[in-house]
């Protein structure tokens, strides 16, 4: 197997450039790291813009909505509008609206925040749960009495939940015993990058579900065929003339494989040189570069 191309110099970033209209990006070890933008990233972001290249951003974070990216990518420097993005709890409330078409009186109990609240308010979906204070405390006695599935439930949805606790997952649990009530995750992320490190990710909020309902999700985040047809719908690209830019290997890269689009790789996030060039590796991408400002800066 032939191993990534690692671009370098001038003439190759012209050529790579040369072979996509669209891009798709991840966010966090791409663009930014935590709260702190990467070297040229912005920059680059401008120059792509320049050439007439369509810029898409593609998040598994769910805990900020379209709207709340936008703010984040402001206070950056940088500015995109919220068509522009297209993150995991949109994804699940696009899938519910226009794939399952999910009743008007069904409601959605949330695992997670505010992001996907405001994701499922944006397409007219009752929910319950989420960030709902009352939630927010050690389960008791009465709880276990209490807690029975509720008709008007038509789904349990899974994201990053901050807050997570007995209390909620015992009243997921009971309404995934429903056999109709339909399991989503935003994503099932193992780990959530942010500020250099790995915390845990939305895929430990739904773990506990999967082994006690002995039921699996549809994730509707990368690396999920889910997602990509909900993208492909939305922004109508060829994929032959897009690539997908991101920093880890089995969602963002994968995600793009299985798409048919092209990928790029950086170094600036969860995995390293040395992961792609293993030859033992399940999944390599096209191309790499060490950062995604060196666009910017081989064209300089």
């Amino acid at each position: 197997m032939t191993g990534p191309a690692k671009i370098t110099s001038k003439a190759e970033v012209e050529e790579f450039l040369s072979k996509y209209d669209n891009f798709l990006f991840d966010c966090d070890g791409v663009i930014w790291q935590g709260d702190v933008l990467l070297p040229h990233a912005k920059e680059t972001l401008d120059l792509l813009r320049a050439k007439g290249k369509r810029l898409i951003f593609v998040t598994n974070n769910s805990t900020k909505s379209r709207k709340a990216y936008t703010k984040k990518f402001s206070k950056l420097g940088i500015e995109v509008t919220p068509e522009e993005i297209f993150g995991s709890a949109y994804s699940a409330a696009v899938y519910l609206k226009k794939v399952v078409k999910f009743p008007a009186d069904k409601k959605v109990l949330v695992l997670g925040e505010s992001g996907i609240e405001e994701e499922l308010a944006s397409e007219g979906i009752q929910f319950i749960g989420g960030t709902d204070p009352s939630l927010r405390r050690d389960i008791t006695s009465e709880d276990y009495d209490a807690i029975v599935p509720d008709p008007t439930i038509g789904c349990v949805l899974s994201g990053l939940d901050l807050h997570i606790n007995y209390l909620k997952l015992s009243m997921a649990l009971i309404n995934l015993q429903v056999p109709e009530t339909l399991f989503l995750a935003t994503n099932i992320d193992s780990t959530y990058p942010t500020h250099g490190k790995l915390f845990p990710g939305a895929g430990t909020i739904c773990a506990p579900l999967v082994l006690a309902s002995k039921r699996q999700p549809i994730s509707l985040g990368k690396p999920s065929k889910a997602m990509m047809d909900c993208v492909k719908a939305k922004f109508e690209f060829d994929p032959v003339r897009t690539c997908m830019v991101g920093d880890r290997l089995d969602t963002d890269i994968r995600f793009g494989q299985d798409g048919g689009l092209g990928t790029l790789f950086v170094l600036t996030g969860v995995h390293k040189e040395s992961d792609i060039l293993d030859e033992n590796a399940d999944t390599v991408p096209q191309q790499y570069m060490t950062k995604l400002g060196d666009i910017f800066e081989l064209l300089n």
